[in-house]
């Protein structure tokens, strides 16, 4: 009806002004609809019902809208309870099937958990986890036997030995990261059918260990090793060995690993350590393994040499004031500045002349130990000096002015360099070049011996102070700038490393490397990804000898002994010139015949002095794909399961450890200890920052298994060995991240977050959120099972049960 009366002649019709009388520029939008004919007649036709709604203004309304009034489609009003906040509303409350729950494993330990009970109403993952692990073990599914492999093709065995985690205390996301990987591999192959063998073990950790019983000892005793004895010491790192050796395996078996436990192996046991000595000895009879006087990495808060591995590099940008372990007389030291001073030129009588060399160093006390001041050859501002000498401003020595392309820059600074051969590697190979004497001006605890002069007794930087003070004193000092440059430092005790010029035991490794090498090239060893072959050949084709000594008491002793006639006087053991005296043999009375032959008397005429020394752990880690087997012994072992098949671990020691396993397996075995390496990325927090003990973010992965309240986090940190102030920084990093705890979410979620990452290739910087993500993931995997078996009856599963239900 409404539609014909907009066609009817007797529709009221509205006055609108002439369209000449406004010109379009004119036009407002209101007027142009009254220029148009249809809206203006459906308007007149609905009358009041098409009148703007809500306040609209009457211009407002589009011929759309006023079509749509036309056949009675009206605003509905809003709802306005429909945009109530999330916060205002009230939602349904849902039952949450984790509160509240208390599991009792009931399952007596070593049998198979009852299935046969209804599901739980929602995923517990201490109770689905719960009795498995101690099955799985009574029932052997983890071990193999030389047999099984016999008339088996080679490619149907899997062999793959664990890194072993030091002894020094728990495991943290980093392992367990290793853990999944490497159990996920081993589970695949033994669902295959292959013979599978995944073996335990933890490493003894030497200067790792020592350095964790001696912080201990001093907080809760006020001791040092020394006030207890080499024997009562080592009693006390046993007792803590055992303890947590204990823990780790049990964070294994919480973590899921199908390992042989019945083969678990510690780096110390009396095979693994027959296997250490084997070795050395082997080494030395080949003729690659001696003794040196040489610069190493120093640690005077440790008193011992250490492994580059355990070395952090700071990177300064200039002037920067850092705390120095031994350092009583001030808070803090002074580094990153560029200090020089003037050497004054000797005439031919050696007195000093007006004329001076000016020399600039970042270790000023080094001076002390100054040894010769290095021209360039063809530097013409010193082409005169060629020959001569500057006196030492202390011990009045005079120091030759030597020629030396390879070391000196004559566009940098003065173009002169103070040689210090026994304190700085670069000077070092200089002395050598020249025939420099190697003066050590330190003694092994950092403080300055009697080569110092007036500085002797004082601890390095307190010299360096005392130093710059006596050459302002003298008019030889000229200036300080800031200077940007890396500082070693010792990650056990956060010392600054001294290059320190000590007696130590080294092995030869360019023709190892050299083997190392050539295996990756041909295809026998496999390292994935392809692009750490890069990094293979960089550290192998720039190796030096291994210094495999560190002056410790906990660790594999040496199996050197110093010889003396009983009738002759006594010897220095520290004297190069007596290196021949030291006898390696595989034990005492081995080394008292070696020494009677050698020295022309009879076996009760020796006397023997062990080195108390002990190895670089990486030695006897690097023995471990083959001494956990029994090598040096045939064993059957030995002869069914090496060489292993994988090795899987973090890309930050595949030079360390990776490397040296290789060029030992090859030396002592004349095979590959595996065919393939495989490396993950390395786990951070989630701001990608290294996880440490001072940031408060190293997490333990049974916190995140169980779950763990803030309060426990604390107080894990504040019985730890870390000084009082770093404590109370971690704690504030642990109260940022985890203001609430750390929730439970289970080995599966974690194990599952934690390869989920492994993904993108990278550093994993992880975020716990994310694994508590994949709980919630396994909760509705759970749902969904619990929701089928309410209509999936009498189903028994089979081997072959999958390929079945594909056939049809």
């Amino acid at each position: 009806e409404r539609r014909r009366a907009l066609r009817s002649p007797e529709a009221p019709q509205t006055a609108i002004p002439a369209l000449s009388s406004l010109g379009p520029a004119k036009m407002s939008t209101e007027d142009m609809w009254l220029y148009d004919e249809q809206y203006m007649r459906l308007r007149a036709a609905l009358g009041g019902s098409a009148a703007p709604q809500n306040g609209e203004p009457e211009g407002k309304l589009s011929k759309r809208e006023l079509k749509r009034r036309a056949k009675g489609k009206v605003k509905k009003e809003k709802d306005v309870s429909k945009w109530k906040t999330e916060s205002t509303k009230k939602k349904p409350k849902k039952t949450d099937h984790s509160e509240a729950f208390t599991f009792v494993n009931t399952t007596p330990a070593g049998q198979k958990k009852d299935m046969s009970g209804e599901m739980l109403a929602g995923y517990q993952p201490k109770a689905v986890e719960a009795a498995w692990q101690a099955w799985w073990e009574a029932s052997g599914f983890c071990s193999a036997q030389p047999s099984d492999v016999e008339g088996r093709d080679p490619a149907e065995k899997f062999v793959m030995v664990i890194p072993p985690p030091n002894v020094t205390g728990s495991l943290h996301l980093g392992h367990a990261l290793t853990a999944a990987i490497q159990d996920s591999l081993t589970r695949w192959h033994r669902m295959c059918g292959h013979v599978t063998l995944y073996i335990p073990g933890t490493d003894h950790a030497g200067i790792a260990t020592q350095s964790v019983v001696e912080k201990r000892l001093m907080k809760e005793e006020g001791l040092m090793r020394h006030d207890l004895g080499r024997e009562e010491f080592l009693r006390r790192v046993w007792a803590w060995k055992d303890q947590y050796s204990n823990r780790i395996e049990s964070q294994l078996r919480f973590l899921g690993s199908s390992v042989d436990w019945s083969r678990v192996a510690f780096t110390m046991d009396d095979n693994l350590s027959r296997a250490v000595t084997e070795a050395f000895v082997r080494f030395h009879e080949a003729g690659i393994l001696y003794r040196g006087t040489r610069l190493v990495n120093w640690s005077c808060a440790l008193r011992s040499a250490i492994s580059k591995i355990e070395v952090d590099v700071e990177d300064i940008k200039g002037r920067t004031f850092r705390s120095v372990p031994g350092h009583t007389k001030r808070d803090k030291y002074e580094f990153g500045t560029l200090t020089s001073f003037a050497y004054k030129v000797a005439d031919d009588a050696g007195n000093a002349t007006d004329e001076e060399i000016i020399v600039a160093t970042t270790r000023l006390e080094t001076m002390l130990g100054d040894a010769a001041v290095a021209v360039h050859p063809e530097d013409p501002r010193y082409a005169h000096l060629h020959g001569k000498f500057v006196k030492h401003p202390f011990n009045e020595a005079l120091l030759p002015i030597v020629l030396d392309s390879v070391l000196v820059d004559m566009s940098f600074g003065t173009g002169a360099v103070k040689i210090t051969p026994a304190h700085d590697p670069n000077d070092y190979e200089c002395g050598k070049r020249n025939d420099l004497p190697f003066n050590v001006i330190f003694n092994l605890d950092g403080t300055t011996n009697e080569l110092c002069g007036q500085f002797a007794g004082m601890m390095r930087y307190d010299a360096r102070i005392a130093v710059e003070e006596s050459l302002k004193e003298m008019g030889l000092y000229r200036d300080k700038t800031d200077n940007a440059m890396a500082l070693s430092i010792c990650s056990r005790s956060g010392d600054v490393i001294e290059p320190m010029l000590t007696p130590q035991w080294f092995v030869r490794c360019d023709e190892m490397a050299e083997r190392a090498k050539d295996a990756v090239r041909t295809g026998d060893l496999k390292i994935k990804p392809e692009f750490h072959e890069q990094t293979w050949f960089t550290w192998l084709n720039n190796i030096d000898d291994w210094c495999v000594s560190r002056q410790l008491w906990w660790g594999h002793r040496i199996p050197a002994y110093f010889a003396t006639k009983k009738d002759e006087g006594e010897l220095d053991c520290m004297d190069e010139q007596h290196n021949d005296r030291w006898i390696v043999a595989r034990s005492e009375a081995e080394a008292r015949e070696k020494a009677a032959e050698k020295l022309g008397t009879t076996a009760d005429n020796v006397k023997l002095e062990q080195d108390p020394d002990v190895l670089d752990t990486w030695f006897s880690s690097g023995l471990f794909p083959f001494s956990v087997f029994g090598w040096p012994r045939e064993t059957p072992d030995l002869g069914a399961f090496y060489p292993t098949s994988l090795l899987e671990t973090g890309l930050d020691i595949l030079f360390f450890w990776v490397a040296r396993m290789v060029m030992m397996g090859l030396q002592l075995t004349d095979q590959l200890p595996f065919h393939t390496v495989y490396l993950h990325a390395m786990v951070r927090d989630k701001y990608g920052r290294k996880m440490s003990k001072s940031l408060g973010n190293v997490i333990d992965p049974l916190e995140v298994i169980n779950g763990c309240d803030l309060e426990v986090l604390k107080q894990k940190l504040m019985s730890g060995n870390l000084p009082e102030k770093e404590v109370k920084k971690a704690i504030k990093g642990q109260e940022e991240e985890f203001p609430d705890g750390i929730p439970e979410c289970g080995c599966d979620a974690l194990r599952f977050g934690l390869l989920a990452y492994t993904i993108q290739g990278r550093n994993i910087n992880l975020d716990i959120k994310r694994v508590v993500g994949y709980r919630n993931f396994c909760n509705k995997l759970w749902n969904v099972t619990r929701f089928a078996l309410t209509y999936v009856k009498d189903v028994t599963p089979t081997l072959t049960m999958q390929s079945e239900m594909a056939a049809a």
